[in-house]
């Protein structure tokens, strides 16, 4: 995601909705501003997030939300990567 996505709790929000989808993966901040979350599980759930992605929570200005398909890993569990 690119826009106003850091310092505004897009990563806290992000793990909170992915654990409420019972989705697997990881959301960290990256250098450039952007924030990249990697997700797996039910393909419906993964459109739920994608679609949250694109507001994010209240603080945020989401600009643009790019998505790509990798392979999935087996991940249960939905963290923040520091």
């Amino acid at each position: 995601m690119s826009g106003r996505v850091q310092g505004v709790g897009y990563r806290q929000a992000t793990l909170r909705e992915a654990q409420a989808l019972g989705l697997g993966g990881w959301v960290r901040n990256n250098p450039d501003g952007s924030v990249l979350v990697e997700a797996e599980g039910p393909v419906s759930a993964l459109n739920d997030l994608r679609l949250w992605c694109e507001r994010g929570p209240e603080a945020a200005l989401v600009q643009r939300v790019t998505t790509s398909q990798t392979a999935a890993t087996g991940a249960d569990w939905f963290e923040i990567l520091r």
